[in-house]
This record gives structure tokens, sequence and C-alpha cells, in this order.
């Protein structure tokens, strides 16, 4: 029997009344991830600032959901506006449907103004030092984040007959894949390639100018997303025959890509 990997059978746990959804406990798990890890970092090197990373949290956990959420409301605007779309399925964020490009720039926007509001009664290195220290507990979180795919069976890719291929049900294969049984586990693909990012971030830790380092998460996980977008198959909005995300990418990565530069100019 040829070797594939199944698609959960199950991704809602029923306790009496209360419904727990693996897609959201994907995501609180690669939070409080990253909440540890940050914290650990920061304060190992400003050890004045314990508690400061939580804090900022509380402000940009919220901001990232909020901001991923409008982002994929965005880019799918029939799903949630018109016949057949349904306005109420804008609030059931558990169902899948956070953009990580929205998530990332509302939830950095968040902690910008947090992290500004506790430096105006706290001595605290400049933010471009707080950017580096969480970044690797950002694409640790976003690692394990993508696992909630997996068990919504949602954003796969490509058919394809290699032996970790991703079994998906008939009734989530897009139309025109119906004969298909396996396809690409681009949520295991992102999933390795992140953590991959996340070390190369741990071992580049000290080596460089503030702000460089979360320069490169930001480019890391572009050139990852990029190979992702020309794999993927679910619906998506296109511009000059390529998917929307993947122009969002390039963007990305060409103006962290100028930024890294102009960091390295810089007194250290």
């Amino acid at each position: 029997m040829r070797s594939s990997i199944p698609t959960p059978s199950i991704s809602v746990l029923e306790i009496g009344p209360l419904s727990i959804h693996a897609y959201a406990l994907c995501i609180i798990a690669g939070v409080a991830l990253a909440i540890w890890l940050s914290n650990k970092r920061f304060t190992a090197a400003f050890p004045q600032t314990s508690n400061v990373v939580s804090d900022v949290a509380l402000v940009a956990v919220p901001a990232g959901v909020i901001g991923g959420r409008l982002y994929h409301v965005v880019t799918t605007p029939e799903r949630f506006f018109g016949s057949p779309g349904s306005f109420i399925e804008i609030f059931k964020i558990w169902e899948g449907g956070l953009g990580i490009w929205g998530a990332i720039a509302l939830g950095a926007l968040g902690a910008y103004i947090a992290y500004r509001r506790i430096a105006r009664v706290q001595d605290l290195p400049s933010f471009t030092h707080f950017a580096d220290a969480v970044a690797p507990g950002i694409i640790f979180a976003q690692a394990i984040g993508r696992w909630g795919n997996w068990f919504n069976g949602e954003l796969f890719g490509k058919p394809t007959d290699l032996p970790w291929g991703l079994e998906i049900p008939i009734a989530l294969r897009p139309i025109g894949y119906g004969s298909f049984e396996t396809f690409h586990p681009t949520f295991l693909y992102e999933s390795l390639w992140s953590i991959a990012v996340g070390v190369l971030l741990l071992r580049l830790t000290g080596k460089l100018q503030p702000g460089q380092l979360f320069a490169i998460y930001v480019i890391g996980y572009c050139i990852g997303r990029l190979g992702m977008e020309f794999l993927r198959i679910d619906s998506s909005h296109h511009f000059l025959g390529l998917r929307v995300n993947v122009f969002v990418a390039l963007g990305l990565s060409l103006s962290s890509l100028l930024t890294f530069r102009r960091l390295s100019r810089s007194p250290r």
C-alpha cells in the first residue's frame, strides 16, 4: 500500500457545551512558545526588561489576529459578502483564514505602540533590539500554527504521488481535483522551512546590527512562502497571472533586503 499522510478525521473536541478546535489550539500553542522564547531572549540581553514581552503581547497578539483576519477578508471578499457569502463567517476564525501578512503588519504595529508606551515610564533599549529578540519566537509560532491547516484539511498543494503526499477527503478537494487522492502537504513544507529559518536566527543572534535579525526573518519567511504559493491550488485572486501573495512576498523581501543593507551601515 502506498504511504501517505492522512488528514485528521477529527478537528474539534467536544467537552460538554465546550468545543475545542485544533486550529485554535495550534495558534495558542504557537503564541505561548513565542512569548516564552522572546521573553527569555530579551531579558537575557537586557535584565531590566522583565515582563516587557508579556505586556507588549497583550496588545500585539490580538492586533495580529485581527490583522490576519482582515487580510483574509479583504483578499477573499466573496466568501463573506454578497451571495453566497455570509458576513457572520468573518468571526469564525477557528475554521481557518488568518493571512500571515496582515498578522505580521498589524501585530508589529501593535507591538511598536505598546513598546513605546512602556518606554515612556521605563528605560528600554530601542525597538530594533526588541524586534530582534522576538523574531525567532514569531517564526517558530508560525511553524506550529501551520499544523492547524492540517487539521482543517486546507491550503494544500498540487496533486502528488510522493510517499509524503497528504490524503485529502473528496469533500475537501477543489473543483477539478476530485479524482486525485494525495496532494503536496504545503503546511508541512512551510512548517519545516520556518523551523530552519528560526534556527538560523538563533545562530545569528549577536552577530548583526540591531534590526537586521528581524529583516532576515522577513526575507527568510518570504522566500519559503514564494515556493508554497507556486504549489498551492486553493482559490486565490491573481494579478498578471500570479497569485496576489506572490507579489506581497516579493515586495516584503525587497523592502526587507533594503532595510538590512541600510542597517549594515549604521553604527553598532
